[in-house]
């Protein structure tokens, strides 16, 4: 039985090799990696699904986040972006510093601005809502590298100390790094995925300042009091959930429930201040929002705001949008809803 089948299949390739090699070959052509991002609609996320608070106050309504669908590119993919609606190409230069920077250097970025958020959601929303948050421990990662640098640091490093001195947060390295002239060999010692490594940089000269030519951004572990776990999913990352994820945080922390039953969707990046800044994609999120019955789109008032409003005017949208610069702001705006 085996034998039989084997020789139909010897026999099939025989037949149809110069086919089978065809469809192989424009197979791999369809399909060989470029350096693109095709973006290809958007969506929403309840994210309450990824925040759970001990003791947490529920919601009539939801808070939603906003995301942009979007594929690596291939040569495939790349042509059916002419060819489909809504389908726009991004260059993989256009979320890169510099031409030696790789995929890997970006989502890393993007998963730091993610942390970013996150920690300054759950310091606004328990400070606003007068709970207590507390930072326990910092770290501090290499960001972005100059082409100019003179090192092997590589973006992801977490920097553990410079020439022995504990690397406790940002200023302390600066402190640190400020005590070096120029040509001076500094001793990194950096934690790289699982393991640590000594890693050697030389400080270097550019328009009469001293350098070492990365860049670090700090990631805070924190207590608070209740507690609160945040759990994104691989691939969820960037900073512009901020804004929606301090609203549902602030939301579970208080008696009232500022959705008043309403499906709200929240855009924009938060900072430490609580100021709302904009964000990449909001058309794509609008109309993500709108396809899924959303009552409520809130965007940043500066730059986004305007753009939405053009599109729900040239696609009908039935939907309210609200433009705000704070976090404060929103919580107000909210407030003000069946009033």
């Amino acid at each position: 039985m085996i034998k039989k089948t084997l020789d139909k299949l010897k026999q099939f390739f025989k037949e149809n090799i110069k086919d089978i090699i065809i469809l192989f070959v424009l197979y791999s052509i369809f399909m060989y990696p470029l350096d693109y991002y095709i973006i290809t609609g958007g969506g929403i996320m309840k994210i309450e699904d990824r925040i759970v608070i001990e003791n947490e106050y529920k919601s009539k309504g939801s808070f939603n986040l906003a995301y942009v669908a979007e594929i690596k590119g291939t040569v495939a993919t790349y042509l059916l972006s002419y060819l489909m609606p809504n389908w726009e190409r991004e260059k993989l230069s256009d979320y890169t510093y510099n031409d030696i920077e790789t995929l890997k250097d970006v989502e890393f970025r993007s998963n730091i601005d993610l942390l970013q958020a996150s920690d300054n959601a759950i310091k606004n929303a328990y400070i606003e809502a007068g709970k207590d948050y507390n930072i326990s421990k910092k770290e501090v990662y290499v960001y972005y590298i100059d082409e100019k640098s003179k090192s092997n640091l590589k973006v992801g490093d977490q920097i553990l100390s410079i020439d022995d001195q504990e690397i406790k947060d940002t200023d302390s390295m600066k402190n640190i790094i400020s005590k070096y002239n120029v040509g001076d060999k500094l001793k990194i010692k950096v934690k790289r995925a699982t393991k640590e490594k000594i890693i050697y940089a030389d400080m270097y000269k550019e328009k009469d300042t001293k350098k070492l030519g990365i860049f670090v951004e700090e990631i805070h572990k924190y207590k608070t009091n209740p507690k609160i776990k945040i759990k994104f999913k691989k691939g969820e990352t960037g900073p512009s959930g901020g804004l929606a994820e301090t609203l549902d945080i602030y939301n579970k922390l208080t008696k009232k429930d500022i959705t008043k039953g309403k499906v709200v969707v929240a855009t924009g990046e938060i900072d430490k201040d609580g100021n709302i800044l904009p964000i990449g994609g909001v058309k794509y999120k609008l109309l993500g929002a709108a396809k899924k019955k959303a009552d409520i789109f809130i965007v940043p008032k500066e730059l986004n705001y305007d753009e939405c409003l053009k599109v729900a005017k040239k696609n009908n949208l039935k939907i309210k949008i609200i433009g705000v610069s704070t976090f404060k702001e929103a919580v107000e705006e909210l407030d003000k809803l069946n009033k």
